[in-house]
């Protein structure tokens, strides 16, 4: 029943795991942006719901209403002031850029909030629990990441499908030079696209702050475990996404049941194992 138990909670853990990796896919795919920065960003959001929370008193869920239009904010003004001078066929300028800028964050963060680790409470929703059998229980939050983590994926796949602005993403993803012969400004698109992908940020830093202790120098950890999950599901698969974060959760859950400091091992292993047997991923994108 432990192992059954191990497995059911990295399946729950994947589920933010994915939702880190969601926005990095949607950059990514939209205009081939490796946003080194993505993890800081979601730290941001983290201490953006703290503040509101210390200044308001709001329940840690309804600082989404204000962290989410911030962040969007963020992203489309990251996206035209900065980023978009950066893109072309040479993958380093953004890269470099986006390294700099998630120095920036931690060191802007830790003098506003110091180095200390800060979370939130969300009145004993964090620690609830549904018991299934003796010995087998589900956490209500973690359920709550994992389900809106699907809803999310299900609004994004109806927004690139079946909406006039998808078909812009898709086209200006497929073929960005003819998108702009059409009379599209491809910059606003791609300042969408980083402003969808921080507005999903958000979420996800909103969910971990009250999942767990966040600091100004955890944002390179989410990176890491956004871009595991990412490569894992296979580029550009908003499913996909979820099916590596899914198992990578289930890795760092097993190594976790065998010892508590093979957590962090079991899913790099994964990952590696993933890469080494199918290097495009599980479920990579395939071609409309």
């Amino acid at each position: 029943m432990e192992w059954i138990n191990a497995i059911l909670q990295g399946l729950m853990l994947g589920g933010l795991f994915a939702l880190f990796a969601t926005g990095l896919s949607l950059t990514f795919g939209v205009m081939r942006l490796v946003n080194l920065a993505h993890g800081d960003l979601i730290i941001l959001a983290s201490f953006m719901a703290i503040a509101v929370v210390d200044a308001t008193g709001l329940h840690p869920l309804l600082t989404l209403i204000i962290v989410i239009p911030l962040m969007f904010l963020v992203g489309y003004f990251l996206q035209i002031g900065v980023l978009n001078y950066t893109l072309s066929k040479d993958l380093m300028p953004p890269l470099l850029v986006t390294f700099g800028l998630s120095i920036i964050l931690q060191n802007i963060l830790m003098e506003i909030f110091s180095a200390d680790t800060r979370r939130m409470n969300a009145d004993g929703l964090e620690t609830a629990s549904i018991t299934l059998t003796d010995g087998l229980a589900i956490g209500l939050f973690p359920l709550g990441v994992f389900i809106l983590n699907i809803l999310v994926i299900w609004g994004i796949q109806v927004l690139f499908y079946q909406t006039a602005i998808g078909r812009i993403f898709r086209a200006t993803s497929d073929d960005a030079v003819t998108v702009q012969l059409m009379g599209i400004d491809t910059k606003k698109v791609f300042a969408l696209a980083l402003g969808l992908a921080m507005a999903i940020c958000a979420i996800a830093g909103v969910l971990l702050a009250i999942r767990t202790n966040v600091s100004p120098t955890t944002g390179p950890g989410r990176l890491l475990f956004a871009f595991e999950a990412v490569v894992i599901g296979g580029l550009g698969n908003p499913w996909g996404t979820l099916a590596g974060g899914i198992v990578l959760g289930v890795a760092q859950a097993i190594g976790a049941q065998i010892h508590p400091g093979f957590q962090i091992l079991a899913g790099h292993l994964a990952f590696l194992i993933v890469l080494i047997i199918k290097p495009t991923g599980l479920f990579p994108k395939i071609k409309d």
